[in-house]
């Protein structure tokens, strides 16, 4: 649970909401008293095993294929340390810190449920780490999302070891001087402790909720530029009707539909045209918003469903069970699920971005919406908003390659011993580039349909439409002729993806939540 943003962690109990107030800022943790008592409990079981010296995987043998190999009791400790070292083999830019909270949170969770054999100086070192601010860097690059991830876990584990670099208030700086400042000793580690913070899927969990996030609030920021454009094209709100929808009974598709009335309700630019228009139908890109949004908000709901049971799981191997005393291996670092979860919200971040781009294409053809073309008062002599549409499609098209499942692809790893691997840790981390695209779309789409309705002007949209119009103009001034246009696109932008547009329309949203 939260309260004031301190966040006191409940092994097995986080919540979406817990995981979304990470993401979106940094601020105190604590773990639950009562949870020590399990840690210490599993820890006490691999020390017994030690003790009595028969072989039991990760905790006195080699690792992967070379799990036949009997290591010496003298030599644990060094065959963690070698581990970590090993394993640190990660590329690419450093994962971003709101992320890495997330992986540090979800690893603290997952440990502290007590099936990891780890002692509670590991689960205290990595809070110390979460309370001081001090974000490993970790490469964004090197897991194939099975096995664990391993690589970039072996570089979050290198900054309690003292070794490597970490992130401090936005700045790199040496592992071993970032602990010393915060006042925290470095690790040694014990028996099984290496293996259980370098398995497990918590870097592509955190990455695919960060892409849950995104998706969230492009929906919500989706919904409002079209309903926006609806009102600039002088669309119809009856493909709204509760009636259509009910009769279908897709749960998505009815939540988007009453969603759009209320966006739309009381539009004096709608009660223009409500007689004597000649049209018939709007397109697809205005009528069937509700089909399309609705169904993207049921795959983000689904998405979000798998994983917050992954952000609560215990996914390293092998497994502690101290009732019985028994280590098994097992395969929970699998990120098969992540994978699927991260698959999904890649088409539905796709569709967001793919409808928008259609309704910007639609407001710039006079043959279609009726507004000047281009969305300026003396196309010819100036451009307006036509290489703004040319850029929402390239993202559009970058889109559609980049929402190919990733999940379908596999490559062996570790001499064939690891020979399914579920490429859940790119599935993930593709979200992020993927969601900038549909924030920029999404963005030109709001200034166009902004555009539009000032061509209709003295009427007015909606309150709610009127609210968001407002809030635009406060960063982004009307297009009266050819300018500079790319910080307004990047202003727009940072208003999708900040969630400035669902938070003028709030009360609205509160039930997707």
């Amino acid at each position: 649970m939260t309260q004031d943003h301190h966040l006191i962690l409940q092994p097995g109990a986080l919540s979406l909401n817990d995981l979304r107030a990470v993401w979106g800022a940094h601020g105190p943790l604590t773990l639950a008293p009562a949870a020590y008592a399990a840690i210490e409990t599993s820890a006490a079981t691999v020390q017994a095993i030690v003790a009595k010296g028969d072989p039991a995987y990760g905790i006195n043998t080699g690792f992967g294929i070379l799990a036949k190999r009997h290591i010496p009791q003298a030599q644990l400790e060094q065959l963690q340390q070698n581990l970590i070292l090993s394993h640190a083999v990660g590329t690419g830019e450093l994962l971003p810190d709101h992320v890495v909270r997330l992986i540090l949170l979800t690893k603290i969770g997952s440990l502290a449920r007590g099936y990891s054999g780890v002692r509670p100086l590991i689960v205290d070192t990595l809070i110390a780490l979460y309370n001081a601010g001090i974000m490993p860097a970790i490469p964004s690059q090197g897991s194939v999302g099975a096995s664990g991830d391993l690589a970039p876990l072996a570089h979050m584990t290198l900054a309690m070891l003292g070794v490597g670099q970490v992130r401090m208030r936005g700045e790199l700086m040496d592992a071993r001087a970032a602990l010393a400042a915060a006042g925290i000793e470095p690790v040694v580690l014990a028996a099984k402790e290496g293996l259980a913070l370098i398995n497990g899927t918590q870097v592509s969990t955190a990455l695919a909720l960060n892409g849950l996030f995104l998706a969230e609030r492009l929906l919500e920021a989706a919904m409002v530029s079209g309903a926006l454009s609806l009102d600039a094209a002088r669309g119809s709100d009856a493909p709204f009707d509760p009636r259509v929808h009910e009769v279908r009974g897709q749960p998505g598709q009815i939540a988007a539909a009453k969603i759009y009335r209320q966006l739309v309700a009381g539009s004096a630019i709608r009660a223009s045209h409500l007689v004597g228009d000649e049209r018939v139908q709007d397109p697809y890109s205005l009528r069937c918003q509700p089909q399309v949004m609705g169904a993207v908000m049921d795959l983000i709901a689904q998405a979000g469903r798998t994983l917050l049971i992954e952000s609560n799981a215990v996914t390293d191997n092998p497994l502690v069970f101290p009732d019985s005393g028994e280590v098994i291996s097992g395969g929970n670092f699998h990120a098969e699920p992540v994978a699927f979860a991260a698959d999904i919200l890649a088409l539905a971040i796709a569709e967001i971005g793919a409808l928008a781009e259609r309704r910007i294409a639609l407001l710039i053809d006079s043959t279609l919406s009726g507004l000047p073309p281009f969305l300026v008062r003396e196309p010819g002599v100036n451009s307006g908003f036509m290489i703004a549409h040319v850029t929402a499609a390239a993202l559009a098209s970058e889109n559609k390659s980049l929402a190919h499942p990733a999940s379908v692809d596999s490559l062996p790893t570790s001499a064939n011993q690891e020979d399914h691997v579920s490429m859940a840790t790119f599935a993930a981390r593709r979200l992020g580039q993927m969601a900038h695209n549909t924030g920029v779309i999404v963005g030109i789409e709001l200034l166009a349909a902004a555009q539009g309705i000032e061509f209709h002007r003295p009427l007015t949209s909606s309150s709610h439409l009127e609210h968001v119009h407002a809030k635009l103009r406060e960063h982004v001034p009307a297009f009266d002729e050819d300018r500079f246009f790319a910080p307004d696109i990047e202003a727009a932008r940072r208003m999708v993806m900040e969630g400035e547009l669902s938070a003028a329309c709030k009360d609205l949203f509160a039930s997707l939540h």
